[in-house]
């Protein structure tokens, strides 16, 4: 029987339990548009999900991009890939968020607004998640 710990993608469970209270209450107020909700199903349960993301809005009108820290096998960005859309609470209003790729830093900043190009490049998130809306 081999004793090393199964890999694990996604944060820590401490961390989602000490912020997650707080993430829910703040993500998608038209008051507070750094944080979003996405919606979305389990790609084999169908159980329909939310999750608070940081968000960053595409320097036009017509993408989200939204960081993945843990990399593209976290459970609800899979879930995400595998419907081909998602329901994105932002700002108050709900976007039918459609076509997700993945994308990694250097695509994404230009995607960016200028003011947070630095931060998408800063190596903080492997991979981007690219949504249509």
């Amino acid at each position: 029987m081999d004793s090393t710990p199964a890999s694990r993608s996604g944060p820590p469970t401490w961390l989602v339990r000490g912020t997650a209270p707080v993430a829910r209450l703040l993500a998608g107020r038209r008051w507070f548009p750094i944080w979003a909700i996405v919606h979305h199903r389990g790609r084999r349960s169908g159980t329909a999900y939310e999750v608070p993301v940081a968000i960053v809005p595409g320097s036009g009108s017509g993408t989200f991009l939204i960081g993945l820290p843990w990399g593209p096998s976290t459970n609800w960005a899979r879930n995400v890939l595998a419907a081909g859309s998602a329901t994105v609470t932002w700002k108050g209003k709900d976007w039918l968020a459609t076509n997700p790729r993945l994308i990694g830093p250097d695509e994404a900043a230009p995607l960016a607004r200028p003011a947070l190009r630095r931060l998408i490049g800063s190596g903080r998130f492997p991979v981007f998640l690219l949504l249509d809306r």
